[in-house]
């Protein structure tokens, strides 16, 4: 069945070092390319193509239809989306801040319901694995638990060219192999979750506060 996924590229950087510029493009891509071929709807989030307020200011808290129009666009697109694919280097032992600064910008209520997959990136030879770490706890909170496997991509310059696909010297099946724990993994879970959704309005479930987060707390007495 087809599922409807975006990927996120989880940097803004497009100077250098480390060498090639943007390199997360690549692993976006790789990822993106992958899904597609196992038949899925696929979007790329790139966040330089993504129109942020100066000041923080979330989707959320907009009146309803008011805010930035691509903001607006991404909210719409996160909330059809079936699963998402996180893609991060690494940054200080954690996640990339312009990663967690876009996906700050809209509710848990988007993306709840729907697995993620975590996937990191390095120019060197440790593939970004620690950033994961902090990964696992962000997504979890906001809503999509990210699925068990995950994907760490070492010197990602010589496994991927700039279009994603894999250079002349490496193992194309064994990468590909590699991708597909993951990303299959991704696709069950995603395809459990949808079917779930159909089954039962998460919004009976969990409903999101309406005017204060304090909707949520425990019984005072």
């Amino acid at each position: 069945m087809t599922l409807n996924i975006l990927v996120f590229v989880g940097s803004t950087r497009d100077s250098t070092p480390p060498r090639p510029a943007r390199l997360g493009l690549r692993v976006g891509r790789a990822c993106a390319g992958r899904l597609g071929q196992l038949g899925h709807d696929v979007m790329l989030i790139d966040p330089l193509e993504v129109e942020l307020p100066t000041t923080f200011k979330p989707h959320f808290a907009y009146p309803q239809g008011r805010a930035p129009q691509r903001m607006e666009e991404l909210a719409e697109r996160i909330d059809a989306a079936d699963a998402y694919v996180m893609v991060s280097p690494e940054y200080n032992h954690s996640m990339s801040p312009a990663l967690a600064h876009l996906l700050n910008h809209f509710g848990s209520s988007l993306f709840a319901f729907k697995p993620s997959a975590i996937v990191t990136y390095s120019a060197g030879q440790w593939g970004g694995a620690r950033a994961a770490v902090a990964m696992r706890t962000f997504l979890a909170e906001l809503g999509c638990l990210p699925v068990s496997a995950m994907i760490h991509v070492p010197k990602a310059q010589e496994a991927f060219d700039e279009d994603g696909g894999f250079n002349a010297a490496v193992d194309a099946s064994g990468w590909t192999s590699y991708l597909d724990r993951t990303l299959l993994q991704l696709d069950w879970w995603a395809t459990a979750a949808r079917d779930g959704r159909q089954r039962r309005d998460p919004e009976t479930l969990t409903p999101a506060f309406r005017t204060d987060p304090s909707e949520r707390n425990a019984p005072s007495d």
